[in-house]
């Protein structure tokens, strides 16, 4: 059996392309190329779709403001000093600075206890002034992550981690959707993506983006509101490589959330198909500069798919948005905001 991690990796070389001057609009033809052939993949760019997002988000904030009522505020809870999640969270504060949103960043030091981190979930769940919470994951090594997700009230957890949200979302109820699949679904609907009737594969199943996104496309779309009714073929890290690539061959929507770099290859894509990389890697090359990977052996891919998004800009700003657009929703679900 040939797991993903045992496949060969591509080289450092795999997203070498650039961005050509001039890719503006969403739905208009955009072009990644390292030659200075014309390819047909058209980019799903992620910056410019979050962007109206938050000026939704912002647009409807302001008229709340505007009646006289209080801004949303998120508080978000950042344990230890690992340097990737303290990026993620300057990221989402700044994002809700931009539409208004108030936030409130709580750190405390790895050497936190859970019972004192979980009393600390516990206040914020209390306090009236604050709408949605997070708790940038991962926490400290030795704590129970999913009773650090529980214990963050369900009409507060805007992250739509916890078991009573991911619960509510798995038989079709009202819940948070984590910000991730969230953002996919946007971008698939926001590009006139069809997915009803239409084969799927999802390569990943953790259950904060694998698992929800499966959920939502293949749902029953006359009960759960935005599901996707395709024919979703998930796959994970036993799949076999050989079938990893026949499901992707015969998909009309790829889906990737590995970490394993340049998994898919142009070879495995149907002609014409959207192809979503969720995956992010930081490779350093030999001269010693650092750059952002997915997924996706991107240079082939873009010469087959229809659509594509790009690694970074494509999913990675979408998250952000979701995660603003989830925290107006709990506000607007709090009584004193009308």
């Amino acid at each position: 059996m040939a797991s993903w991690n045992r496949l060969s990796r591509p080289a450092f070389n795999v997203l070498s392309c650039s961005l050509r001057a001039g890719q503006a609009e969403a739905g208009s033809v955009k072009c990644l190329s390292t030659t200075p052939a014309r390819c047909d993949a058209q980019l799903m760019d992620g910056k410019k779709v979050a962007k109206e997002i938050r000026s939704e988000v912002k647009g409807e904030v302001g008229k709340y403001v505007g009646a006289g009522k209080r801004a949303p505020k998120m508080a978000v809870v950042l344990v230890g000093d690992d340097g990737a999640s303290a990026t993620y969270v300057k990221a989402k504060t700044k994002a809700c600075k931009e539409v208004g949103i108030l936030d409130e960043t709580i750190r405390r030091p790895s050497s936190i206890t859970q019972t004192e981190l979980l009393d600390l979930l516990k206040d914020l769940n209390a306090r009236p002034d604050v709408d949605g919470i997070l708790c940038q994951l991962p926490v400290p090594e030795g704590m129970n992550e999913r009773a650090v997700c529980d214990i963050i009230d369900p009409s507060k957890d805007v992250d739509g981690f916890s078991s009573a949200n991911m619960g509510l979302f798995a038989i079709g109820q009202k819940s948070f959707i984590p910000a991730t699949p969230a953002g996919v679904m946007e971008l698939l609907r926001r590009y006139n993506v069809e997915t009803f009737g239409k084969v799927c594969t999802i390569a990943g199943r953790s259950k904060n983006v694998g698992f929800p996104l499966a959920n939502l496309l293949h749902s029953d779309g006359r009960h759960t509101p935005g599901a996707g009714d395709a024919t979703v073929l998930h796959c994970h890290r036993y799949t076999e490589a050989r079938d990893l690539e026949a499901c992707c061959r015969m998909s009309d929507i790829i889906i990737v959330a590995t970490g394993v770099v340049g998994l898919i290859r142009g070879d495995m894509i149907k002609e014409g198909a959207t192809v979503i990389d969720i995956g992010l890697t930081r490779l350093v090359g030999d001269d010693g500069k650092a750059k952002i990977v997915g997924d996706v052996q991107f240079d082939e891919a873009v010469k087959v798919a229809g659509l594509i998004t790009p690694v970074p800009g494509g999913v990675g700003p979408m998250t952000v948005a979701m995660l603003c657009k989830n925290t107006l929703e709990a506000y607007q679900a709090r009584a004193d905001t009308h």
